[in-house]
Order: structure tokens, then C-alpha cells, then sequence
């Protein structure tokens, strides 16, 4: 190898051949160690990350290199909380490995001294003596989860009696509360309270329990607007609830099954049985198919031959292999 070296004159930076020749740093980290030596000493304090962002190098390669530089003793951190409890990260560089204990001393002899927490002013007013008597305790609802707040205290009045829905049961009246709130999302003016909701919700249940959607009874709800205009969102659907209430749908017919016939004795000679015919026939299907055999042969139909099915079996593949061309 040919070497050609020219000495710089000016903005050079002296480093360490421990430093270049360190076999356990990656150049991200020799590189990033030296700009910081070379750094002028006018130049204000950054944290490191920044100084690498300069060098291009980010993300896990910068994570890479201050790690190999605090495991060799060439950056060291701290982190200390301070008086208004925010917390403070310190970094020392140094172009020698240092330990922790040297690395201390150092940045004690940076430090300024430590100022004095700042003088706390008490509050406004003199202390007093504590009150008692004159407190009324409140019911607790913290523990309770209910999308009404709790009234102020006033007259004792008797609350609104309930709706009653019926048949209705608790699953129906919150789909059809569901769609009535919901309206809000696409008329304005449609603008339904929890308590109007769940007092109109008894007779948009009746829509439900009549095969509807809760989409058909949006749909119904939403269409042909007023000219108008809608003043009163209860008694607007509360009239449309009502008056547009479709007809319960009649329930359908059972299917009428045909009746059975008749069993009827067989014409056919022989042993007397009965059968049940589909039409006017007389004989029942196999002595019709005697009949029809002994009038085309001009014998009576053979019995059919009862075979063991392993031996039908049998034979089939018999036959199967007895045919040309399959093996």
C-alpha cells in the first residue's frame, strides 16, 4: 500500500490513535466522537442527538453509537429532577475514556452551585380556626354511572311516572330510543333530551314489533319533511309515530296438506293386501308391473333373486374386470 500524507495547516482536529484504531467502535461512533472534539469552544451547548442529526446519522444508528461511546467511557449522562420537578439531562464527551468516578468530578467542577430552593409565599389570609356545624352531607353519585346529572336540591316533587311498554321488553325500547336520538345526526331540528326519547321510544317499539327495521323506522321518520318546518320535535313524532303506523301484517295461512286416501284391496289375484292408490288405479305398483310384464312376455314375472349384498358386490367386480381395457 502507497501512502501520500500532507499534514493540515489549519481546521484540523488532533485525534486520539485510540480512538481511530478503537477495534470496538463502529465509524458512527468514532466519527460523531471527534466532530464533538473539534467542535470551537464558543460553539453553545447542544444535546448529542442534534450534534449527530448534523452527521446524517439518526434513528438506531445514532442509538448504536452512543451506546458503544458510554460502554468505553467516552460519553457519560445524568439525570437529575429539578426545583419546578422537571427533569434535566446532563451528557459529558471526552476525548479519553474516563470512569464514572472521574466523570464526576468533572462535571461537579462545571457545575455552578447548586442554588436554593425559591422562597415559597403562604397563602392569602390568616389561618383560622375550623368550622363546625352548619354542613348538610349530599348524597354521594360518584359510584353510580347514569347519563343524567344529579338534581339540584329543591321542592320535593313527585317524580314522572314511567312509560309502561308493555309487551315490550327492555332489548326493543333501547333500539327504538337508539333510532330516536339518532335523528339528531341528520335533521337539527329533530333535537331529542334522554327523558323525550325514552318517552316516545313506547310507541316507536311498536314499529319493531311489526317486522321493521330499525333503518325502515328512521326512513319513516326522516321522510316527506313539513313545509313548514318542524316546531315541536316531540309532537311532530309523536303524531308520525302514530298516524303512520303500519297495519300488523295478517299471519300467514298453514299450507293445506292433501289428504290421504283411502287404503284400498288390490285387484290383482292372489294373496289379498292392501295398498293406497294416488289416483283411480285398482292394483298396487308391483302387481301392476306383473300384469304388465306377463302381458309383454306372455309369462308371469320371475321372482327377483335375492343376492346377499357381499355377493352382489362380488360380481359387480367380477364384471368390472372382466371388461376390456380396465385393469
Amino acid at each position: 500500500m502507497l501512502r501520500h500524507v500532507i499534514a493540515p495547516s489549519r481546521r484540523f482536529t488532533k485525534a486520539s490513535h485510540d480512538v481511530v484504531r478503537h477495534p470496538r467502535l463502529s465509524s458512527d461512533a468514532k466519527i460523531l466522537l471527534l466532530y464533538v472534539q473539534g467542535l470551537p469552544e464558543e460553539t453553545p451547548c447542544k444535546p448529542l442527538s442534534e450534534l449527530a442529526q448534523k452527521l446524517g446519522i439518526k434513528g438506531r444508528a445514532y442509538q448504536k453509537a452512543k451506546e458503544q461511546l458510554v460502554a468505553h467511557g467516552y460519553v457519560h449522562e445524568w439525570r437529575s429532577q429539578g426545583d419546578r420537578g422537571r427533569w434535566i439531562t446532563e451528557q459529558l464527551v471526552a476525548n479519553n475514556p474516563l470512569t464514572s468516578e472521574q466523570a464526576g468530578h468533572l462535571r461537579g467542577a462545571a457545575s455552578p452551585t447548586t442554588l436554593p430552593p425559591s422562597t415559597q409565599f403562604p397563602a392569602v389570609g390568616e389561618p383560622t380556626a375550623r368550622r363546625v356545624g352548619g354542613y348538610e352531607p349530599v348524597e354521594d353519585h360518584s359510584d353510580k354511572t347514569t347519563p343524567h346529572p344529579p338534581s339540584e336540591a329543591g321542592p320535593a316533587t313527585e317524580p314522572d311516572p314511567e312509560p309502561t311498554a308493555g309487551s315490550a321488553d327492555s332489548l326493543q325500547l333501547a333500539r327504538a330510543e337508539r333510532v330516536l336520538l339518532s335523528l339528531r345526526h341528520t335533521r337539527r331540528e329533530l333535537h331529542l333530551g334522554m327523558r323525550e326519547a325514552r318517552a316516545l321510544a313506547v310507541e316507536a317499539v311498536k314499529w319493531l314489533e311489526r317486522g321493521l327495521s330499525e333503518s325502515d323506522l328512521r326512513q319513516a321518520l326522516l321522510a316527506e319533511r313539513p313545509e313548514g318546518g318542524v316546531r315541536s320535535a316531540v309532537g311532530f313524532l309523536r303524531y308520525r309515530l302514530v298516524q303512520k303506523l303500519p297495519a300488523d301484517p295478517a299471519p300467514l295461512p298453514l299450507p293445506q296438506l292433501p289428504s290421504a286416501a283411502a287404503m284400498v284391496v288390490c285387484s290383482s289375484p292372489g294373496e289379498e293386501h292392501v295398498f293406497r292408490p294416488l289416483g283411480d288405479e285398482t292394483e298396487c305398483a308391483p302387481c301392476r308391473r306383473s300384469t304388465a310384464y306377463a302381458a309383454f312376455y306372455g309369462a308371469p314375472a320371475p321372482d327377483p333373486e335375492r343376492i346377499p349384498w357381499r355377493e352382489r358386490f362380488a360380481k359387480i367386480n367380477r364384471t368390472s374386470a372382466a371388461l376390456p381395457g380396465e385393469g
